[in-house]
């Protein structure tokens, strides 16, 4: 599986986030621009994840997103496990949004 630091993922330029905690989790603070799509619900939503573009996976530590970056690589989706997730990302001091 491939991974990504936190600082790499926001030098990239329009990538596509997908946040895999809860939507509680969420709403409290996520790295900017995330979409959230539960672990939980990735099943049952699959068809929203964009087939072509690189997924970048993230949840608050990189447990969850690690789980689910597993589950879509064996359904041929190109994905990337962000290390140390949402809180690595807001030590880093990097842009997030809340509510």
């Amino acid at each position: 599986m491939d991974t990504i630091t936190v600082s790499e993922l926001a030098a990239l330029d329009g990538a596509t986030v997908i946040d895999v905690r809860e939507p509680d989790e969420f709403q409290q603070v996520r790295a900017a621009g995330a979409v959230n799509i539960p672990m939980s619900q990735i099943i049952d939503r699959i068809d929203e994840l964009p087939e072509d573009d690189t997924l970048y996976l993230i949840c608050a530590l990189g447990g969850r997103s690690a789980k689910v970056a597993e589950y879509l690589e064996s359904r041929d989706y190109n994905v990337v496990n962000v290390e140390g997730g949402t809180h690595a990302w807001t030590d880093a001091g990097l842009p997030v949004e809340q509510g």
